[in-house]
């Protein structure tokens, strides 16, 4: 797991400590990048099941004003802690332990982009794009990055949020969201 492009590019990341975790394979993310590629520089981004952090700080690396990295599990965030440390992007980056629809409930700021990566064979990536939507959590013009299972198929979201293209990479696929400019 390394770091693919930008100011950390090549820069090796660690996984949480003694857990079972799906990163996100380089190809996968060098692809999810490059479809968004244009929409990160000076972008307030928000990792949610962020596991080590690497879509955050790779945000980080290709120009992202700040990042929010959060996750569950204590070896995770201490991870992503140590990661954004080792890169020298603590300043820019703040790691939250917490349950994600829980952290949502008390967000109040809005995003310009959103990582969701939660663990496959859940209804956690349905709930949480419901809750993104509800708490109408992005800017104007701001995207959702959801990896989930080729099988998952999130229900649609109301305007003025939608469901852009779907990339399949094997058994997995990225589903790109977009919040309008209207609302």
């Amino acid at each position: 797991m390394r770091i693919v492009a930008g100011s950390a590019r090549g820069r090796k990341l660690i996984a949480p400590a003694g857990e079972v975790t799906r990163p996100t394979a380089d190809f996968v993310k060098e692809n999810m990048f490059n479809i968004i590629q244009f929409d990160i520089e000076g972008r307030d981004v928000l990792d949610l099941y962020c596991g080590s952090g690497q879509l955050g700080l790779e945000a980080l690396s290709r120009g992202a004003a700040k990042a929010v990295l959060v996750d569950m599990s204590a070896a995770a965030a201490e991870a992503a802690r140590k990661n954004a440390e080792t890169l020298g992007f603590t300043p820019r980056c703040r790691v939250v332990t917490a349950e994600v629809l829980k952290f949502l409930e008390g967000r109040r700021d809005k995003t310009d982009l959103v990582f969701l990566d939660p663990p496959y064979q859940t209804p956690l990536a349905d709930k949480t794009l419901r809750k993104l939507a509800a708490f109408d959590i992005l800017r104007p013009g701001g995207i959702i990055v959801c990896e989930c299972a080729r099988e998952d198929e999130p229900d649609p979201l109301q305007p003025p949020y939608r469901q852009g293209k779907r990339y399949n990479y094997g058994s997995r696929s990225v589903i790109l969201y977009t919040r309008g400019l209207e609302g």
